[in-house]
């Protein structure tokens, strides 16, 4: 038989450098906060747009890349327009700093 191998962990960040958010983790927290200022539930938020309360909350923890449909419907939701989140989420994500440096894709 061979030799097991250990699977590998995730490395911590070797810097004490602060780390921009992903776009999708950026989304989740202004709709996350948008929702929490408006105070609304994430059942109610996720029936009017249309998705389950299980995936939005994946979605506002930065868990699950939405589409773009997803993303405006629950802005839509929100009150929000789409060219409105953007730039809000593009605030948040120049604030946070550099970006985290070269992501690997998924083949």
């Amino acid at each position: 038989m061979g030799d097991v191998i250990p699977f590998p962990r995730e490395v911590p960040p070797t810097t004490d450098e602060p780390v921009a958010p992903l776009w999708r983790e950026a989304v989740g927290r202004e709709l996350r906060e948008e929702r929490l200022r408006q105070g609304r539930t994430l059942a109610d938020v996720a029936e009017q747009a249309g998705v389950s309360t299980q995936y939005l909350s994946e979605v506002e923890r930065g868990r699950k890349e939405p589409s773009s449909e997803v993303i405006e419907a629950t802005g839509g939701a929100l009150g929000l327009v789409l060219v409105d989140l953007t730039a809000r989420v593009t605030r948040r994500l120049r604030l946070a700093g550099p970006p985290r440096g070269p992501v690997a894709m998924a083949a």
